[in-house]
C-alpha cells in the first residue's frame, strides 16, 4: 500500500505540524528555517542515472559530466546501452559508472509500476540494481517519487543535524538514525527536509559555505 505522497507545499506544512506536535524539539528548527524546500524532481531512468553520474564527485564535476552527456544524446536507455566505452569515456565517466549505466540501462525496471509500489518494494527494486545503494534508492524514492515517510539515515548531513539537535555526543549511526526516526513516521520524509534544512542552516552560520 502507498502511503502519503508530497506533491506541494501543503503537504509539507501538514507534516511539519506534526513532526512539531511528536517532537517539539523540530519547533525551533522550522521556526529557524522558514518553509521547507520541496525538492522534487522528475522520475524514471533519467534521475537515477544522474544520480549515478553526481557520485562521489563535485557538483560542478557532476554538472559538466552530464552536460557532455546530455550533449551526445547519452541520457536515455537505449542510448547508453548502445554507447562504445569511447563515447562514455569522453563524456567523463570512469570504468565503474560506465558499468553502472549499462546495468541500469538493462535492469528493465518498471517505472510506471515504481509508483504505485509500497516504499519497501520501491527500495528493493532499486538497490538490486548494480551502481544503486540504499542512499540513492531513498533519495529517488523521497524526491522523484515524492514518498513523505521515507528516511536517508546513512546521509551524513542528516546525521550530522540529529546530533546537533538531539544534543547527542556523538553523530549517530545509520542503524541509530534509523531507529530515532521511527517516530517520526509517517512523516520521515518532511522531518529530513527540516533536518537538511538545518543542517545548511547551522553550517552557513558558522561561516562554512
Amino acid at each position: 500500500m502507498v502511503g502519503r505522497i508530497i506533491r506541494g507545499p501543503d503537504c509539507l506544512a501538514e507534516g511539519a505540524g506534526w513532526l512539531v506536535g511528536r517532537e517539539p524539539r523540530f519547533g525551533p528548527v522550522l521556526a529557524a528555517v522558514g518553509p521547507l524546500p520541496l525538492r522534487l524532481r522528475g522520475d524514471g531512468f533519467l534521475a537515477l542515472w544522474d544520480a549515478i553520474v553526481s557520485q562521489q564527485v563535485s557538483v560542478a564535476s557532476a554538472n559538466a559530466i552530464w552536460g557532455r552527456l546530455a550533449a551526445a544524446g547519452l541520457t536515455d536507455a537505449q542510448a547508453v546501452a548502445a554507447a562504445s566505452d569511447e563515447e562514455l569515456r569522453g563524456c567523463g565517466l570512469s570504468r565503474q559508472k560506465m558499468r553502472y549505466g549499462r546495468a541500469l540501462a538493462a535492469a528493465g525496471i518498471d517505472f510506471d509500476a515504481l509508483r504505485v509500489l509500497p516504499d519497501a518494494a520501491v527500495l528493493a527494486r532499486l538497490v538490486e540494481v548494480p551502481g544503486i545503494g540504499r542512499w540513492t534508492a531513498e533519495i529517488y524514492a523521497m524526491f522523484s517519487l515524492g514518498r513523505a515517510d521515507v528516511f536517508a539515515p546513512g546521509d551524513l548531513a542528516l546525521q550530522e543535524a540529529a546530533r546537533l539537535l538531539f544534543g547527542l555526543d556523538a553523530r549517530p549511526t545509520e542503524r541509530e538514525l534509523r531507529a530515532m526516526a521511527e517516530v517520526w513516521s509517517p512523516w520521515r520524509g518532511v522531518a529530513a527536509r527540516a533536518l537538511w534544512a538545518y543542517y545548511r542552516h547551522i553550517k552557513t552560520r558558522e561561516g562554512i559555505r
